[in-house]
């Protein structure tokens, strides 16, 4: 049997990137829930979604404590073998990406834990920038993520067995954490091999960029322990500063 994939769309006032990724998701036709978990929105979203309703699975409009709130809403609606989180601007990489993966990962003795890949920053017209800056590793593992957030979370699908709530006590890097401690439940990690998904690079995260950073380098203590991570961003900083000095004298 081909594995189901519950992909899962949060959003909120988002009715000018919202269709972008519906159009993105119902285009894969096959192995798939569409789930959207809305926070209210007053913009003209919720008439969007109801342009789509016949190829949404489960969709939900209430106020929330925030995008991570939302997703674990996410979590508890979805009855998929995987679960796959794609916020509103971004979008799938290949329309063929859920057949093509399963027919790959149904060959195996048995099913990845986690399924990942490349990704590329598009802008809010759907328009290519750059593949992102950080690449995906060739093999993916706990140590990975010391070197920050490797791979992008809407190129990062769970089994849904393996899965946990988000930490609401973060408010902008709650997904870095979430994604480790899925890491750490897996035994069989897959990588795809190609790019997954298409993000959008005006995010939340983005926006709060200060504020995610801090968040993100106590998620890495609490997993790595302060001195390494220390350690760690002081190599980060050298190497910024060397790679400055070399910019200006060129």
């Amino acid at each position: 049997m081909k594995p189901l994939f519950s992909i899962i769309t949060v959003t909120y006032n988002a009715v000018d990137t919202l269709e972008r990724t519906i159009r993105s998701v119902i285009s894969q036709r096959e192995h798939i829930e569409y789930i959207i978990i809305d926070g209210g929105s007053t913009d003209g979203t919720q008439e969007i979604v109801d342009v789509y309703k016949s190829y949404i699975s489960y969709f939900v409009s209430e106020k929330d404590s925030g995008i991570y709130d939302a997703m674990n809403k996410g979590l508890k609606a979805a009855t998929g073998e995987y679960v796959w989180f794609l916020n509103a601007g971004d979008t799938i990489h290949f329309d063929t990406f859920s057949n093509d993966i399963s027919e790959r990962i149904s060959q195996m003795p048995s099913l990845p834990d986690i399924i990942y890949g490349e990704t590329a920053i598009v802008d809010n017209t759907g328009r290519f920038i750059q593949m992102r800056r950080l690449h995906a590793p060739d093999k993916l593992k706990l140590s990975s993520f010391k070197m920050g957030m490797l791979v992008c979370h809407q190129s990062f699908i769970v089994k849904r067995d393996i899965t946990q709530p988000y930490d609401l006590k973060y408010r902008f890097s709650s997904d870095y954490d979430w994604c480790i401690k899925c890491i750490r439940k897996a035994k069989n990690i897959y990588n795809s091999g190609i790019v997954v998904s298409d993000y959008l690079s005006e995010g939340m995260t983005t926006a709060n960029r200060k504020a995610s950073l801090k968040e993100r380098y106590e998620i890495m203590k609490k997993n790595y322990g302060a001195l390494q991570v220390i350690f760690l961003h002081g190599w980060f900083a050298f190497r910024f500063f060397i790679a400055k000095i070399s910019g200006l004298k060129s």
